[in-house]
């Protein structure tokens, strides 16, 4: 199993254009048109943890949300009292919509991937195609995303496919930067939430009262989550350039919170598909 430090560079092309729109983010509250963002999400509620006030900002924005948020496996929906894991998607894309719609974001706006969670990582190929055909054809040029940090296998696949976007999209001639966001990885003392795991921060935004009563409503939108999002502050967001990841390697020096949970992976199991992954699509890109 490799592990070592993942990261590399900040990430060179369209860093400047990155950094523009965290400027631009930073200088005040007001709305932004966002026809050429998208945020891309690996379950239904990372959008609100990563970036929930901020969605309340940007006009036109497109939201990505690559699984349905329900594991297969019986007891997961029947931890959240559902008889079945297609009941229990229901139930996350409808408070999914009301979260979206507390922050302004229309619903032809909202593309649902629908793969089964904790599964993302067996569709790496698909899952990066099909984002760079999505994000050609809604002409976007910016994605903000998970960072590559270990916490859970779903958030490090939604990464590894926003990146795969980026080296696709390039070969059409159409550039894609990215924005981050940090959302739980594992630190000395268990899970740490909202901050990046290498320790080069980024920029932090400070909610006022009305951006933490969006970010709180949104967050109150998603029930069946409760208990995990309670960890979570309404505080503040975090955010900054994407780098290129060596994904051959392991995030967070090797340190994985989710070898210590029931979700499906371990990180021999995700080198071994990231290794296939980046061969059949050709991305030496993603390998610095």
């Amino acid at each position: 199993m490799t592990s070592g430090a993942a990261r590399s560079a900040p990430l060179e092309t369209g860093q400047e254009t990155a950094s523009d729109f965290l400027a631009r983010i930073a200088a005040d509250n007001s709305a932004i048109d966002a026809r050429h963002v998208a945020v891309i999400a690996a379950h239904p509620d990372d959008e609100t943890i990563g970036c929930g006030a901020l969605l309340g900002r940007l006009r036109g924005v497109t939201v990505i949300v690559a699984t349905d948020g329900a594991p297969r496996k019986e007891s997961g929906a029947r931890a959240h009292g559902f008889a079945s894991a297609e009941a229990y998607a229901a139930a996350r894309a409808e408070e999914l919509a009301q979260a979206l719609a507390v922050a302004g974001v229309d619903s032809a706006a909202v593309v649902r991937l629908g793969i089964p969670d904790q599964q993302a990582a067996l569709s790496l190929v698909p899952l990066s195609r099909q984002l760079a055909d999505i994000l050609a054809e809604r002409g976007i040029s910016l994605a903000i995303t998970h960072c590559y940090e270990g916490g859970h296998p779903d958030h490090d696949a939604t990464a590894f496919a926003a990146h795969a976007a980026v080296a696709l999209m390039r070969r059409r001639g159409m550039p894609l930067h990215l924005i981050e966001v940090p959302l739980y990885h594992l630190g000395d003392d268990g899970m740490l939430v909202q901050r990046f795991p290498d320790g080069r921060e980024g920029l932090t935004i400070a909610l006022d009262d009305d951006a933490r009563a969006v970010k709180s409503r949104m967050v109150a939108a998603h029930r069946t989550q409760a208990r995990m999002l309670a960890e979570f502050p309404c505080e503040e967001e975090r955010f900054r350039a994407s780098d290129i990841y060596d994904f051959r390697a392991l995030p967070n020096n090797g340190r994985l919170l989710y070898e210590g949970r029931d979700w499906g992976l371990n990180g021999a199991r995700w080198l071994e598909l990231t290794h296939k992954a980046m061969a059949e699509l050709g991305l030496r890109e993603l390998a610095p």
